[in-house]
């Protein structure tokens, strides 16, 4: 490794010296062309300043630590990662990262290590919209909850979440404006999902202003948001004799189910019914025939309003109060919508 005496030997200067250029300390007490010596000495030679030791003397250290849950291996909510990252860049500060794989044993070393680490501030990022516990900090430094909220109400913790209630309002009012008015909402069982009850209450209020009366037989439920678990569901929807016009989907996957469903009892899409989906997931929203009209999860904004607001919570611009963030959801028009005829 490359150190300050290497440098110095080479430009033939003293070891001084070459830590005033290299920590930009220079301007009046190094001659110009010298400090260019030694800047294009210490690049040629591969120099890599310890940045551990130098935030341990100044006790900072520009790096915010991110626990993910399985985040980075779920290819649609990794934008949540590249979000976070590219805003804490351009603040000055690295993103340390640490995927606990799902698995819940890990969440504590993981978090210990990344303190050991040094970082300044916390971020702790969900796979989907969920109640998050907090991990033990003995640390006071900056938390910030990425895609969830406290379990705790009273925790004194940031987060931002994606507006799921505005979200299925935006995508049941295109329906609506498109002249349809039975339109049925293929959702899930499981109460695992925050996500289900908020979206399940944007559908119901566009539908109540617009003087649609809410039928509860055309909401069904699938046991899990996945094209398997939803094909059934959709088909019993599709094979009703007062079928829907249009559905809402409570998922991508779930609105490929009712594509297969309707292919199965030859039925077109969208002349015989129209299809809004949500999460804009790559590979399906965009690979599907019609393209699949669907809401955007916000991943990458709000991963940029983590990183940002842990930052500005070190740099003391923000609010003394804990502060929450219900990131818009909005539309992508495809063609799996058509105007009622």
């Amino acid at each position: 490794m490359i150190t300050l005496k290497d440098i110095a030997k080479e430009v033939g200067v003293s070891i001084s010296s070459v830590s005033l250029v290299l920590n930009d300390r220079d301007s009046g007490r190094i001659k110009p062309e010298i400090a260019d010596r030694i800047r294009k000495a210490a690049e040629q030679m591969g120099y890599a300043s310890n940045l551990l030791a130098r935030g341990l003397k100044t006790r900072q250290t520009h790096t915010l630590g991110l626990l993910s849950d399985q985040v980075a291996t779920i290819p649609f909510a990794g934008e949540m990662l590249a979000g976070a990252q590219v805003a804490a860049w351009e603040e000055g500060f690295l993103l340390l990262l640490i995927d606990t794989a799902g698995d819940r044993k890990m969440e504590r070393p993981a978090t210990v290590a990344l303190l050991q680490r040094h970082v300044e501030g916390l971020i702790l990022a969900s796979k989907f919209h969920r109640e998050m516990e907090l991990p033990p900090v003995s640390t006071p430094i900056p938390m910030v909850l990425l895609d969830g909220r406290p379990k705790e109400p009273d925790a004194r913790v940031d987060w931002v979440v994606p507006d799921e209630t505005g979200g299925a309002y935006t995508a049941t009012r295109h329906l609506i404006e498109a002249g349809h008015r039975r339109i049925a909402f293929l959702t899930i069982e499981s109460e695992v999902f925050v996500a289900r009850e908020l979206r399940l209450t944007g559908y119901t209020r566009a539908l109540t202003e617009a003087g649609i009366e809410v039928d509860p037989s055309l909401i069904v439920a699938a046991t899990e948001p996945s094209t398997m678990a939803g094909l059934a569901p959709a088909e019993s929807l599709l094979s009703r004799p007062d079928r829907p016009t249009a559905v809402f989907c409570f998922s991508d996957q779930l609105a490929f189910s009712l594509y297969q469903a309707a292919h199965r009892l030859g039925l077109e899409i969208p002349r015989d019914v129209s299809v809004v989906g949500f999460d804009n997931q790559q590979f399906v929203a965009d690979s599907l025939l019609p393209g699949l009209t669907t809401v955007q999860l916000p991943h990458s904004a709000m991963g940029a309003w983590a990183a940002r607001r842990a930052i500005a919570r070190l740099r003391g611009t923000a609010q003394p109060a804990e502060e929450h963030c219900l990131m818009p959801c909005p539309l992508v028009e495809r063609t799996s919508v058509a105007r009622l005829r």
